[in-house]
């Protein structure tokens, strides 16, 4: 895929982003920067995203070349005018999963655009949906590890995501932390708007 004379960084550690990255085909480089993620209390699901892809651009600013373009991003799970991140014991992941559980949540994934000259950023919003989950499907998932690294506590791709969800709506790719059309776009918008001096 030509890059039009950009180098392309994927700011994030997501195994899943990177092959996301890989199958759209542009070459790319991983470099993650440290960034606390915090975000003012009030702040909507949307909101929270937005507030934490720009945090993480930030990282990048006093570094980032006239030919570079840094792609940031993060995921919220949104369920109840509460954001879900990552969580930090498997009790909370075990926590999460309850409240989860039989009811119908929304996950956001912002993603940030910067280049020496300008910043964008878009978002997109999917809706999943759970059936009831019993005590030991929660206590068998958790204990596997895998929700530990996962905001909302779980993976779509997971076994656990195959048989527990019963409705998504919205992109399927955004709920595992990219929306891979509208990104796509984008950096073809970018990419080919003006060649990098």
């Amino acid at each position: 895929m030509n890059t039009n004379g950009y180098k392309i960084i994927l700011g994030s550690g997501s195994p899943r982003r990177q092959a996301f990255f890989e199958e759209m085909g542009f070459p790319f480089q991983k470099k993650v920067l440290p960034v606390e993620e915090t975000f003012p209390s009030g702040l909507s699901g949307i909101e929270i995203a937005h507030h934490i892809v720009k945090q993480k651009a930030t990282a990048f600013e006093k570094k980032i070349q006239a030919n570079q373009l840094v792609i940031t991003a993060d995921t919220v799970v949104w369920h109840k005018n509460q954001s879900l991140g990552k969580p930090k014991d498997k009790e909370e992941a075990k926590h999460m999963l309850k409240t989860l559980s039989g009811s119908t949540h929304q996950v956001i994934t912002a993603v940030g655009f910067l280049t020496l000259h300008s910043w964008e950023s878009l978002h997109a919003l999917s809706e999943v949906t759970f059936k009831k989950l019993s005590s030991e499907e929660i206590h068998e998932y958790v204990n596997t590890g895998s929700p530990m690294d996962k905001a909302g506590a779980y993976g779509i791709q997971d076994s656990f995501g195959t048989l527990s969800i019963t409705e998504i709506r919205g992109s399927y790719s955004n709920i595992i932390g990219l929306p891979v059309p509208k990104v796509y776009e984008k950096m073809k918008q970018i990419i080919n708007k003006v060649a990098p001096i």
